[in-house]
């Protein structure tokens, strides 16, 4: 398995997106990158994708934390340019790393 954690900013309208409908924003946006994404295994498999807290609806933040694990490896600045190519805008990558063991 591929870890990748990365570090991303939600401001202007994004602000009034909830947690769940963010879940499912990057969800979606890493699947039209097509990223190759390692999925749970059972009856309803989905991505092992994780945002580190949820943030209050209505609030801006330049420092949130996720992480997803992927079936190969990618580079770190391909997965962003990938996936930020993809998301709104109000939703902006900040740092992204890559940790392969």
């Amino acid at each position: 398995m591929y870890k990748i954690d990365f570090a991303f900013s939600k401001t202007g309208w994004m602000k009034y997106i909830s947690h769940l409908d963010l879940m499912r924003l990057f969800v979606r946006a890493m699947r039209r990158a097509d990223l190759p994404l390692k999925n749970t295994e059972g009856f309803s498999p989905h991505p092992k994708f994780s945002l580190k807290r949820a943030l209050k609806l209505g609030l801006e933040s330049d420092l949130e934390e996720g992480s997803i694990l992927l079936k190969v490896p990618v580079s770190p600045q391909d997965f962003k340019n990938r996936l930020q190519a993809q998301l709104p805008e109000g939703i902006r990558l900040q740092d992204v790393q890559g940790n392969f063991n």
